[in-house]
């Protein structure tokens, strides 16, 4: 059995559910499909046994993921959906739902990836340039998306 079968899974998870919200999402279809290509990458390192890059940028790229999340206010939506499925109510927003099941999986492959690091590769001497690499690869591919997602919302001061 191969250690990382579970992060393969968690990758292949969140794949999934940027998949889904394309289809819920017509709108953002582009954005959605772009979010894939790092989880896309994760399952490639691990395929081609890079797992330290895989780790990392697994544990990276759902936090980045999170804080974006956290700061566009999706996942309050999320967390309401959350407690409306609590008290055995249908959720009323799809998207938000799919966000809370997303940010639920980044959770968990932070948590798996951490894991996994400090069992294989912690004390090994390349935690920090593992971490700025990773860190400046995370920050390059989320910046472009965010750069990219601000430029698709209309300016209604633009058009004035």
């Amino acid at each position: 059995m191969k250690v990382y079968r579970d992060v393969a899974t968690l990758a292949s998870l969140q794949v999934i559910c940027f998949l889904l919200l394309t289809y819920l999402e017509p709108d953002f279809f582009f954005l959605h499909l772009y979010q894939t290509i790092i989880y896309m990458a994760i399952l490639l390192m691990l395929f081609y046994m890079e797992d330290r890059w895989a780790y990392m940028i697994g544990m990276l790229a759902p936090a980045a993921w999170l804080i974006m999340a956290f700061a566009t206010g999706m996942l309050g939506g999320a967390l309401r959906q959350l407690f409306r499925l609590a008290q055995v109510q249908l959720p009323s927003n799809q998207v938000s739902l799919l966000a809370a099941v997303t940010a639920l999986l980044a959770l968990t492959m932070i948590g798996v990836c951490g894991y996994h690091w400090k069992r294989s590769f912690a004390g090994l001497g390349k935690g920090l340039s593992t971490f700025l690499v990773s860190f400046g690869v995370v920050l390059v591919y989320y910046g472009i998306l965010v750069v990219w997602f601000w430029q698709m919302i209309p300016n209604p001061a633009a058009k004035g």
